[in-house]
């Protein structure tokens, strides 16, 4: 009998198996595991390999220059990947279906011919009269960008090579790419991991910086083998929500530049218009005396951004008291309330808690939890906060308000913004801001300044 040559791999998480089963005994997943063909083992050709050459080996000492980079005219997208694409370099862009990551491509790209690049834009879920009409609704049709149509990967190197290498290269998406040279069915991954090889290889050897679009899980991760994403140089994610116009481009890694970077856009009619001053955009109109609102002074990278906090706190309707967050952590949250409970005597987690990031921003930065703590207490007060004042800072368990980072490219952003006060961790020193300090130690001080302030909370005590 023939031994077989097929193996069930999971798409999800890429785990092999020698059988099929309905559910994968690695990540979880029901119905991800297919069948595929099976690689030739390691050492079946070993009789045909040849000696291997010698190579020079060097000390960690260099004198290269830094890499050049493609700048694409585009400040937000330069921004974030680290100040241009570096030739030959490979990026993999992913983000929710219709968020507008092709939008946002092919807008780079018009600006890169703009200023004397060539770009070739490869669609293998479009037809070319598709994004012509994109292109034409946001006014660059008349740039002078390649476009193609194609899904196979020997017909799209072939297009390539025949003519002179373009300076960038956008695959979109990778997930439809397929090669003849396996069985698999396209978007496996199999099919995925050769054809991302194949184009990693293909910017290496000629410089060409290539693009390519990766769909996303339900879970927010770019679907298929995590192999693509150790392949490519910088792997970028484009976030937004539908309820919002706004869109947040954030690397989560850059072999060129920093990760923590992010640009800001905002979704209109004709593309993506770049948000030079995103704090001003994200605090809006700021005209509403309720309470449970405070101003968090980040930092996303090197940008300051300042972003409004919104909680609320209502007596609980069934016995379970309800958390709703948007735009936070859900863990970090609980943890808030158990420390303005034990440690500030509040009694707030008896009650239903929604917290709300305003402008559909994502903040992942422990320094939020004074300025969440602070829209909490004033929600479960019943005042407001004053307008003029920000917070930044992070809560211990022991209750205590710990020193954030780079203090002073946040109060001079709020100090722009026409904000006075500061609500800041004891012992943060800044030079010259521009705003006054309120020190806080603890969460008891915390209550204490709000209250000084005609903050009383409804329920339970506030600590001397």
């Amino acid at each position: 009998m023939a031994r077989s040559t097929s193996s069930f791999v999971c798409q999800s998480c890429g785990t092999t198996s020698s059988k099929w089963a309905g559910k994968c005994e690695s990540c979880g997943g029901w119905n991800t595991i297919t069948e595929e063909g099976a690689a030739p083992p390691i050492g079946a050709s070993a009789a045909k390999r040849v000696k291997g050459r010698r190579f020079a080996l060097e000390d960690l000492k260099t004198e290269d220059k830094a890499p050049p980079r493609r700048v694409t005219g585009v400040a937000e997208f330069d921004r974030v990947t680290g100040g241009g694409i570096v030739p030959g370099s490979a990026l993999l862009l992913g983000g929710d279906p219709g968020v507008g990551k092709s939008t946002l491509l092919l807008q780079a790209l018009a600006s890169f011919v703009r200023r004397g690049g060539t770009a070739v834009y490869i669609s293998g879920e479009e037809a070319m009269a598709q994004v012509r009409l994109r292109a034409a609704r946001m006014g660059v049709s008349d740039m002078p960008v390649a476009l193609g149509a194609a899904t196979n990967i020997e017909d799209i190197l072939a297009t390539l090579e025949t003519a002179k290498h373009p300076d960038i290269v956008v695959i979109d998406s990778i997930q439809t790419i397929w090669t003849g040279a396996l069985e698999a069915a396209p978007g496996t991954i199999a099919q995925v991991r050769t054809a991302s090889f194949d184009l990693v290889r293909y910017a290496k050897s000629t410089g060409a910086a290539v693009i390519l679009v990766g769909h996303v899980t339900k879970d927010g991760q770019i679907a298929g083998p995590k192999a693509v994403e150790h392949l490519v140089d910088a792997v970028l994610y484009f976030e937004g929500e539908r309820g919002h116009h706004f869109r947040v481009l954030r690397a989560v890694k850059n072999r060129f530049g920093p990760t923590d970077e992010i640009g800001v856009f905002e979704m209109t009619g004709k593309g993506l218009a770049e948000v030079a001053n995103p704090s001003a955009l994200f605090l809006g109109d700021r005209n509403s005396t309720s309470p449970g609102t405070a101003v968090f002074a980040g930092l996303e990278g090197t940008r300051p951004l300042l972003v409004e906090i919104q909680a609320l706190v209502a007596a609980a309707g069934y016995g379970t008291p309800r958390r709703a967050v948007v735009g936070w952590d859900t863990g970090r949250l609980a943890m808030i309330l158990a420390v303005l409970d034990a440690r500030g005597g509040l009694g707030i987690s008896a009650s239903d808690v929604y917290l709300n990031v305003a402008g559909g921003l994502k903040v992942g930065e422990p320094a939020a939890d004074l300025a969440a703590a602070a829209a909490l207490i004033s929600s479960f007060a019943g005042h407001a906060l004053p307008r003029e004042t920000v917070f930044f800072g992070e809560i211990s368990l022991s209750g205590d308000v710990r020193p954030a980072p780079q203090a002073e490219p946040r109060l001079k952003e709020a100090h722009k913004l026409g904000f006075r006060t500061a609500v800041v961790p004891a012992g943060t020193k800044v030079a010259d801001a521009g705003i006054a300090l309120t020190p806080v130690r603890d969460v008891t001080e915390l209550i204490a300044l709000l209250s000084a302030t005609d903050v009383q909370p409804r329920r339970g005590r506030v600590p001397a």
